[in-house]
Formats: C-alpha cells, structure tokens, sequence
C-alpha cells in the first residue's frame, strides 16, 4: 500500500511537467541527439579540402573564400601577434605589400568533437616583400564549428618560426 501511494505521488508531481511545451533550445538538444551522426573520415576531409583552400586564395590574394568560410564574428591572431577579426584578416589577406610566390599547407592534422573541429598545419611560404625574396614557416591552428550553413573558422592563430620575418599573415 505504501509503494502504490508512494508511485501515485510520484506520478502527480512529474505530471505538470508532462505537459509543459518544450523549449526552442529543447528541441533543438533532442534533435541533435536524435540525429545520425555524420561520417567522421567525411567531415574531417572536408576540413582538409578548407584548409588547403585557404592557404590558395592565400597566395592568389583572394578574399572570396575567407568571407564565405569565416564567420562574422571570427577572432585570430596574426603571427607577428596582430589581433584581427573577420575584416582585418581579409584586409591583410589583400595586402599589396607581400606578393606571394609559393604558399603551402603541410603537417595538417583535424581533430572533429561534434560540431566543432580543430585543424592545426604548418605553412610555408615564399614571397616577395619590398623586392626581396622572404621565405618563411608559421604553425597555425583554426576552430570551425559546423552550423546548419557548413563548417565556419571562428577563431584562428598564426605562430611564426625562426627566422621571423615580416609578412602581412
């Protein structure tokens, strides 16, 4: 008798919650849960494909890419240890200042948890900077997150490598 009356009790005080709409941020938990988990091997190759994406439109000067793959409200670290955001990192990808012969990505590792993903590389570049030929290696790590619009770099840092030499990245 006292188990039934104990279950009865337990039962009314868990009913208002029953019946109570569930939260945006609710639903959105249950639906991640829910949702089959993607192919680690493709997304983490999809990183790749970005990162040696980005190291081109490095050389080439291109903006397009950085403004479709950063987020708005990317923060970074430039290797001479510039704080720049979303802006200021394009502005410095356009610089007239270094014009770039070489610019590779290499040592490129990903490392996927859930919806966020963390590519660390060495690059390497070869440039020209006020008429002479500057070679230089930096290691740099970037933090995407997967939204429902794609895989966005919100933050990034550039270390460079002795010897240190000056360039816009």
């Amino acid at each position: 008798m006292c188990k039934l009356l104990a279950l009865v009790v337990l039962g009314l005080t868990l009913f208002p919650a029953w019946g109570q709409p569930q939260s945006k941020y609710q639903n959105e938990c249950i639906q991640r849960c829910l949702e089959v988990p993607a192919d680690p091997d493709l997304e983490r190759q999809e990183i790749v494909n970005l990162e040696k994406e980005a190291a081109h439109a490095i050389q080439l000067s291109d903006a397009t890419f950085f403004l479709r793959v950063y987020s708005e409200d990317f923060s970074g670290t430039l290797s001479h240890g510039e704080a720049v955001d979303k802006n200021a990192f394009v502005r410095a990808v356009q610089s007239t200042k270094v014009k770039y012969e070489a610019f590779n990505v290499s040592d490129l590792k990903v490392h996927i948890y859930r919806d966020t993903a963390v590519a660390t590389c060495m690059w390497s570049s070869r440039a020209i900077v006020n008429g002479q030929s500057v070679s230089s290696q930096m290691r740099v790590m970037h933090i995407y997150v997967n939204g429902g619009s794609g895989w966005r770099v919100v933050a990034g840092q550039a270390s460079a490598l002795p010897p240190y030499t000056q360039q816009a990245l």
